[in-house]
């Protein structure tokens, strides 16, 4: 707009400097202020001449000072004029030039904010670059160090098995030295013993000859003396038997006697035959039971009584050495108790004359059913019998009968009687399997049939590895169920002492009687040798996942091993080497049980 104005201005002043007329339409005149005065008006030849023309001499005389007048009139007017044009031309001109400036100002600071938003727009790309390439070089960083703590962490567990492999090569050639250092002791001391041997089997064969000769010459007088009593006594009988033979009467008494004395003989022994498998089959104890507290025979109840308190003695100076109240028996401290609550109300049912309540323990095998149950029946104070379920199947037709037999026997106890059957889903599976024989069946109705009422002498306590093979009807006889886990590292911990004290520290102990050192030779006792409690704590964490008759094999394994070795000395050496060996043939076993499976 400014342009605009500014070139109108400049167009104006140009026109008036070359004469040009214009025409403002916004001025009282009609005429450039640099032209010439216009001319003097004409008379028209139509218009009528005016008044004065009438009079010429007057006219003549006033006419040229008007005139003049309004001629300089006219010319100040137009200076006036041409001075306020000036003077608008000059204030249009500055107001020009200002909104000249003006324009240019805004131009400039447009420019002005255009270049500092420009700078900023680079400043902050720049900084965006700066940031990128911060953060690319710390990541790269990060990268390389990630790549270095792995390289690291990789050459250090190179190294770690490096120094492993090292160490089990340097303990293996240890191991194979000591092995092959005991070989030669023992191919030294079997060669020596050897020798001695022969020196002494030398001497013996000297001195069997010497003694031959003297048992050659006693035994020829002790023959001729016995050929003389022969002679006299055949001498004596040939005489009675020909007074016999020459003698009718004689005859015929000796036939007789000699025909009665044999017919004596085998009634006699026929009747007791009969008599005393009458007695066994009627006071005997069956033939089902395995193990039992009570006697065989009645009779036999006190030298039972008398044993089984000599052991429930040495049970319980066994239970205060190891700190368990259940001897040696090693189980979970939530099983321990449950199973002294259990002696406890078995106890107290007995003294109040109630019906007893049925048993079901299963497990893996080795996990101490049969010695709880055992135990059980010693703190309740019940007799203990023991059976099988693999002994019912042989007997075919005739278990029904020694099942019945069983039970009867059972009753008989004054003190009642805790009837353990092991491997109970060898005859007490499901009726419906298509295996089970008619004999085996018969047998379970057999036993289902003893236990359908609640029973005031007989506990029943079943053991099953397989508690899902049992009938319906048998698991509806259960009361209670208690299940014998493996045993944990505490538990592993503490039967270890318990075997350690029992086949080691133990071991080649006499036992106490009056003679049994005149008959039994005194075995060589073992050396324990930095055996500590921390050594026996790793053991029990590499025995993991073994049962309680596993640890035991394995203390008895150690025995061994101590006993083949020169100097009978069980030292950690010789102790974790067996442990570890017997810890390969556990997982070794449990690798052939799975591909089995």
């Amino acid at each position: 707009m400014a342009r605009v104005v500014g070139a109108g201005l400049i167009s104006a002043l140009a026109s008036a400097a070359l004469g040009v007329d214009c025409a403002y339409a916004d001025g009282p005149f009609n005429f450039s202020p640099f032209a010439s005065p216009p001319p003097p008006p004409q008379a028209s030849s139509d218009s009528p001449a005016p008044a004065v023309a009438a009079q010429p001499g007057a006219a003549a005389k006033a006419e040229p000072p008007r005139v003049f007048d309004i001629i300089k009139k006219q010319e100040e007017t137009r200076q006036i004029e041409f001075t306020s044009k000036g003077a608008e031309f000059k204030a249009m001109q500055a107001q020009a030039e200002t909104e000249r400036q003006k324009v240019i100002y805004e131009e400039q600071k447009k420019l002005s904010q255009q270049q500092a938003q420009i700078k900023s727009q680079m400043a902050r790309y720049e900084d965006e670059l700066a940031r990128k390439r911060m953060q690319a070089e710390n990541e790269h960083h990060r990268a390389r160090n990630q790549e270095l703590v792995k390289m690291q962490e990789e050459s250090s567990i190179r190294q770690e098995q490096a120094r492993r492999a090292t160490e089990e090569q340097i303990q293996a050639q240890r191991r194979q030295t000591e092995r092959e250092k005991a070989n030669i002791e023992r191919e030294t001391i079997r060669v020596k013993a050897m020798a001695e041997a022969e020196g002494r089997a030398h001497e013996a064969k000297l001195g069997e000859e010497v003694n031959r000769r003297m048992l050659v010459e006693r035994a020829n007088a002790e023959r001729e003396k016995w050929l003389a009593a022969i002679n006299t006594t055949f001498d004596h009988i040939g005489g009675g038997l020909r007074a016999i033979l020459t003698d009718q009467n004689k005859m015929v008494v000796a036939v007789g006697g000699v025909t009665a004395l044999a017919a004596g003989i085998y009634t006699t022994r026929e009747g007791a035959r009969v008599i005393w498998s009458y007695v066994d089959r009627i006071l005997g104890q069956p033939s089902l039971i395995r193990e039992s507290s009570r006697g065989k025979y009645p009779w036999s109840g006190l030298f039972s009584r008398g044993m089984s308190t000599l052991s429930s003695k040495t049970s319980k100076a066994s239970a205060s050495n190891n700190g368990n109240g259940f001897g040696d028996v090693i189980l979970n401290p939530s099983l321990q108790k449950r199973i002294q609550q259990l002696a406890s109300a078995t106890a107290n049912t007995k003294s109040h004359q109630a019906p007893f309540r049925n048993m079901l323990f299963y497990g893996p095998p080795g996990t101490g059913k049969t010695m709880a149950a055992r135990e059980l029946a010693r703190k309740s104070g019940l007799d203990y019998a023991l059976m099988t379920g693999g002994d019912v199947a042989p007997l075919g037709p005739q278990a029904v009968t020694k099942i019945h037999q069983l039970f009867d026997w059972g009753k008989k106890s004054k003190r009642g009687l805790l009837l353990f059957i092991d491997e109970a889903d060898a005859f007490l599976c499901e009726r419906n399997k298509t295996y089970m024989s008619e004999a085996q069946r018969s047998a379970l109705n057999a036993l289902l049939f003893r236990t359908g009422d609640q029973s005031k002498d007989i506990v029943l306590a079943l053991a099953t590895n397989r508690p899902g093979d049992l009938d319906s009807a048998v698991a509806d006889r259960i009361d209670e169920v208690l299940e014998f886990p493996l045993p944990g590292e505490d538990e592993r911990f503490k039967l270890l002492k318990l075997y350690l004290d029992k086949y080691i520290a133990k071991a080649g102990a006499r036992k106490p009687g009056l003679f049994s050192h005149l008959f039994k030779k005194q075995q060589q006792k073992i050396e324990i040798k930095d055996l500590t409690d921390d050594i026996l704590r790793e053991a029990a964490a590499r025995t993991e996942g073994f049962s309680g008759r596993e640890i035991a094999k394995t203390m008895a394994s150690v025995q061994a091993a101590v006993y083949g070795s020169e100097n009978c000395v069980l030292d950690p050496i010789l102790f974790r080497e067996v442990v570890d060996y017997k810890g390969a043939e556990h997982q070794q076993r449990r690798k052939m049980a799975a591909n089995d499976e």
